[in-house]
């Protein structure tokens, strides 16, 4: 199989290039049979996972991963299809989101509850920050948009890299629209590693690491993240190469606000 034209506005689908090369743009299950295929991917229950259509048996989805390794998928489905590639691209990671919410649905039953919703939006809309200039990143906490974007551009390329976790996030971003916002971790990282480490590599530590930090119970909270409008990040918008661009408050704030984010 090989691989079709597919969007990357500003690159944000870098995560799932390796993927994405190899097959069809399309959101089908033979894609996702041909790229599991050879693969042993578990989940914390030690399940072999699949993806399978939505079964008629009762279980809740993350009930169902964790008792049968089984990952509901809607055929033809983007949102399904992108949910399947984030397995694909960070198992360990999706294995302890899904080790949480098992966790946390044993306790509260069917209840949501504040954790479960932490773990709901990273797995939805996340994105992992990584840079070698933490006065980059520090700029990103206080809602600095026009110096991070703007002021700061060309150095973005440079010492700045988004890996966006969120299969929804993925979604949206084939019609990417004002306001498109992710829930960001940030990571500081060496010049060696942003530069010098593979990108499969890479994705492999930061797989890791994060999902040691599930494991060990961080990010439990819904304001553990941090906002991140994408529309900011050059090239995801042709209208960001304009200084006026961000003087947009609607979308670039300066704190978190009623955004609920």
């Amino acid at each position: 199989m090989s691989g079709h034209h597919w969007p990357s506005p500003g690159g944000l689908f870098a995560p799932l290039w390796p993927l994405l090369t190899r097959i069809p743009f399309a959101p089908d299950f033979a894609s996702l049979d041909f790229l599991s295929s050879g693969l042993d991917l578990r989940t914390a229950s030690g399940q072999h996972l699949s993806f399978v259509p939505p079964p008629l048996d009762g279980l809740a989805y993350e009930t169902r991963i964790w008792v049968r390794g089984e990952v509901a998928t809607r055929a033809g489905n983007w949102h399904d299809f992108f949910n399947a590639l984030v397995w694909l691209s960070f198992p360990l990671s999706k294995a302890a989101l899904n080790a949480r919410h098992a966790g946390a649905l044993a306790v509260q039953g069917t209840g949501r509850g504040s954790e479960r919703d932490a773990l709901t939006h990273f797995d939805e809309c996340g994105v992992v920050v990584v840079s070698s200039d933490p006065s980059l990143l520090a700029l990103l906490r206080n809602f600095e948009w026009r110096a991070l974007f703007w002021e700061r551009r060309d150095e973005l390329g440079r010492a700045l890299r988004c890996f966006v976790f969120g299969h929804a996030t993925y979604e949206q971003l084939l019609r990417p629209f004002r306001g498109l916002t992710a829930k960001a971790l940030l990571y500081e990282v060496s010049e060696d590693w942003l530069w010098r480490r593979p990108p499969l590599a890479q994705l492999a530590d930061l797989d890791r690491r994060l999902a040691g930090e599930l494991d060990g119970g961080l990010h439990l909270q819904p304001r553990a993240f941090h906002p991140l409008p994408l529309m900011g990040l050059p090239g995801v918008t042709l209208d960001s190469d304009s200084a006026s661009y961000y003087d947009d408050q609607w979308q670039f704030r300066s704190g978190r606000g009623g955004r609920g984010v």
